[in-house]
């Protein structure tokens, strides 16, 4: 939790400027109580109209003073708490960009939302109140305290009993907030996974007619949610009447005993005016104390959940020889013994998987659902790291490659293509930044994708939708592949990343794909595919079964054989006589 407050450091002088107006407008609120009893006694009481005045145009430039020095304290209250919010989102955002995919799994993408948002918000709340109300609140209770002891000590011994009790009370009130408000927001993070599945489900929701289930999972999220927040609510209410009962009945005891020492000649009226706004005072801030501990218990549990997030270990981290001269080259890979398994599980995704692919060559990987293909390709990436052996990459471990080094030689399209809302052409330029008009049309061309392209009102301009919902999957497909091949990559992988694709539409894209001096590594469920790849890796179980050629496994594998027969409804004999 104090990591996160270290965001403040820049912004101390603002706050040392705001904590010093509002210890001004402090000493104004404590002072004035004493202004008014010299006014009572010395002036009304004695009807000196001139020691009025005087003590009354004291309080009324003070009081000026005090209300310069509140908006002052305001904006500066403002502008810190506003710039440290700034600054811990951007913090958080960079962090998160630092995650590898196991990371995300620790900690789900609707929680990290919830923390960049309305745990940031509740923290930059606090701050606020802070410089603004929620430490003048104490230092207020004290200061009207020892005032009213200066004034009439007797009076106010009443006070040196009250007092440290309700700090005890306020102080196992708030230590008991914390637990619950962080309760409190891990139910929303719930609500925020719900919302985010169904918004991101929407399509699939109504094709199954699922709108009533899962509406009532909303609900149970939304419940309890509820349930939790106001759970948590009505427990920081009961600060309230307690508070107001036990200072009412302290002015009681003033009054009355005052009343008893004016007449005896033991206090005049103005001390006793004097304590009774004293304690008034202290009574009017305790009653927002349940406000300031609400707030306080719920900025705690939001900085906590914060500084998991800002203290999490990046898991990926570079060995510390990584020479950053290392760049590929070449896109000669080789695996070597490469054994995997998910982190925190216990399951064994790949056994000691061995393998070469030549710069230049063009390789399909084929097997079963769950045979391991697509963690083999997220391997070599580093999204995430191998459990044994080594990948090599131009000879090149690549731990001793930079992590930009790496990817940026890569044009990866994933098995479920994902655009971002902007236009056609902001999206491949996610690929190369810096890339010519000429550079994206040529991808877009090689992609296949060129001629759909023309075809809608703004060509290269046309907005998406988020994740490219108003494209068909083939579209989406084929503009994830020109993304990644306007970056000129030296390692191409294409995970899947055809099976929308017609086979006229495919063959023209693995000719194209040609004219790229690249490595190729493609996965895919399609015989037609494997055809024009100069080698095929066939896995089961996450294991290398086989590898060949077309007319090599067809003669020498099994599984091939059955995935040829499957797809082509002919028999091996014939084919390999033909």
């Amino acid at each position: 939790m104090s990591k996160i407050f270290t965001y403040i450091k820049p912004y101390r002088v603002a706050v040392g400027v705001a904590w010093a107006l509002m210890l001004v407008e402090l000493a104004v609120e404590l002072l004035n109580p004493l202004f008014m009893a010299k006014i009572i006694d010395e002036g009304i009481v004695k009807e000196d109209l001139s020691v009025v005045m005087l003590w009354g145009g004291i309080m009324v430039g003070i009081s000026l003073l005090a209300f310069i020095a509140g908006l002052s304290n305001s904006f500066l209250a403002a502008h810190t708490s506003q710039g440290f919010g700034f600054d811990v989102r951007k913090s958080l955002y960079d962090k998160i960009q630092s995650f590898s995919f196991a990371t995300f799994n620790k900690i789900p993408a609707s929680s990290l939302i919830t923390r960049m948002t309305n745990d940031v918000k509740q923290v930059q709340n606090t701050i606020f109140m802070s410089l603004r109300i929620m430490l003048r609140a104490p230092l207020l209770v004290i200061g009207a305290t020892i005032m009213a002891l200066f004034v009439n000590a007797k009076l106010s011994l009443i006070l040196l009993v009250v007092i440290p009790f309700l700090w005890v009370f306020l102080f196992w009130v708030l230590k008991k907030g914390w637990g619950l408000f962080q309760l409190v927001q891990e139910n929303l993070d719930r609500v925020n996974n719900v919302v985010k599945e169904n918004l991101a489900g929407m399509r699939l929701i109504r094709a199954f007619i699922r709108k009533d289930y899962e509406e009532k999972r909303f609900e149970h999220s939304n419940r309890q949610a509820k349930f939790r927040t106001t759970a948590a609510l009505n427990f920081m209410e009961i600060i309230m009447p307690i508070l107001m009962l036990v200072m009412n009945g302290v002015i009681l005891v003033v009054l009355w005993y005052g009343s008893f020492e004016v007449s005896t000649g033991g206090a005049q009226v103005g001390e006793v005016v004097a304590i009774v706004t004293y304690v008034t005072r202290i009574s009017s801030i305790f009653s927002v104390f349940s406000f300031i501990i609400t707030s306080f218990s719920r900025a705690r549990a939001s900085a906590n959940r914060i500084g998991e997030v800002l203290d999490t270990e990046v898991d990926l981290l570079e060995e510390e020889e990584v020479d950053a001269k290392h760049h590929v080259t070449r896109g000669l890979i080789e695996f070597k013994n490469v054994c995997f398994r998910y982190p925190n599980t216990k399951t064994t995704i790949l056994h000691n998987v061995s393998f070469a692919v030549r710069p230049g060559e063009t390789v399909s990987i084929m097997g079963a659902t769950g045979a391991g293909k697509t963690s083999l390709f997220q391997l070599i990436p580093r999204l995430y790291d191998v459990t044994q052996g080594e990948i090599l990459l131009d000879g090149e471990n690549v731990k001793n490659i930079t992590s930009d080094s790496l990817r940026k030689s890569i044009g990866y399209v994933p098995q479920q293509p994902l655009l971002f809302s902007g236009s056609i052409k902001e999206n491949l330029l996610w690929g190369k930044e810096d890339a010519t008009m000429e550079e994206v049309i040529k991808a877009a061309k090689d992609a296949q994708i060129d001629k759909t392209i023309e075809t809608l009102p703004n060509q290269y301009d046309t907005l998406l939708g988020q994740k490219g919902i108003n494209l068909s999957g083939g579209q989406k497909q084929r503009l994830s592949i020109a993304r990644a091949l306007i970056r000129q990559p030296k390692l191409l992988l294409l995970d899947d990343s055809t099976s929308a694709l017609d086979l006229k539409t495919e063959a023209k894209l693995l000719k194209a794909l040609k004219g790229y001096t690249c490595t190729t590594i493609i996965i895919t469920q399609k015989v037609s595919t494997a055809l024009e790849s100069d080698k095929i890796l066939l896995m089961e179980g996450g294991r290398l079964i086989a590898e060949g050629s077309h007319e090599e496994l067809l003669v020498n594998s099994s599984l091939y054989q059955k995935i040829y027969q499957s797809q082509f409804g002919m028999e091996v004999d014939s084919h390999v006589k033909a």
